[in-house]
């Protein structure tokens, strides 16, 4: 705790001050203009690879950057989603896996979550990610883990479609989605063209998306 609380004693002394004008415009007001979906995980920081300020960034973090598909008792990212889109007019949202996503590996390797029966049933939401990506044949254990973080993504990103939110922005032509894979290690971002279903890296084709409305 010493380190979060020293952390917060830079903030003020520092980072806070330094954008003290920025905090009190934020004081009463919000105009996000992207919703960022990635994981909890810790070595990934959505506001750090994209460098963006407060405000700028509506998060939604949780094992294996899911969105489940709406249903009849939507649950807080159904929630988080809908406001985001209906209430705040975010044009963009991102779906960003990463390397090594622990859920994903969970998945990948069938590993036995029968003492992690929350985990277990979270997971299930990225089924059809599981079933595709089972089916097709992988070199290593390595590769068809970063196959399924990609899979992952789209199966994601077809959730988000089921959300009358999100449904209705893009058929108004108000909204985007994109799809996004980091690769921790070296810091970079492919990006799923939506032309050809294929991640390819982000700097290179920076108007790639996953859906154009």
């Amino acid at each position: 705790m010493q380190d979060l609380i020293d952390g917060f004693r830079k903030f003020q002394g520092e980072a806070f001050t330094q954008r003290s004008d920025l905090f009190k415009h934020l004081a009463t007001t919000q105009t996000p203009g992207t919703l960022f979906v990635s994981c909890s995980d810790s070595r990934v920081v959505p506001e750090l690879l994209t460098q963006q300020e407060p405000g700028d960034l509506f998060v939604i973090r949780n094992a294996g950057n899911i969105v489940p598909s709406y249903g009849p008792e939507p649950g807080g990212v159904s929630a988080t989603v809908e406001y985001a889109v209906a209430v705040l007019g975010v044009s963009d949202i991102v779906i960003c896996g990463h390397s090594d996503c622990g859920a994903m590996t969970a998945i990948s390797t069938c590993k036995c979550l029968d003492h992690l029966p929350a985990v277990a049933n979270w997971l299930r939401h990225a089924e059809s990610a599981k079933v595709i990506n089972a089916a097709r044949t992988h070199a290593s254990d390595a590769e068809q883990l970063d196959s399924l973080v990609r899979e992952n993504v789209v199966a994601q990103l077809a959730n988000l479609k089921t959300h009358p939110s999100v449904a209705l922005a893009l058929e108004q032509g108000r909204l985007s989605l994109h799809g996004w894979v980091y690769d921790i290690e070296s810091g970079g971002i492919d990006a799923l063209d939506g032309r050809n279903g294929r991640f390819v890296s982000l700097l290179d084709n920076p108007s790639t998306r996953a859906h154009a409305a």
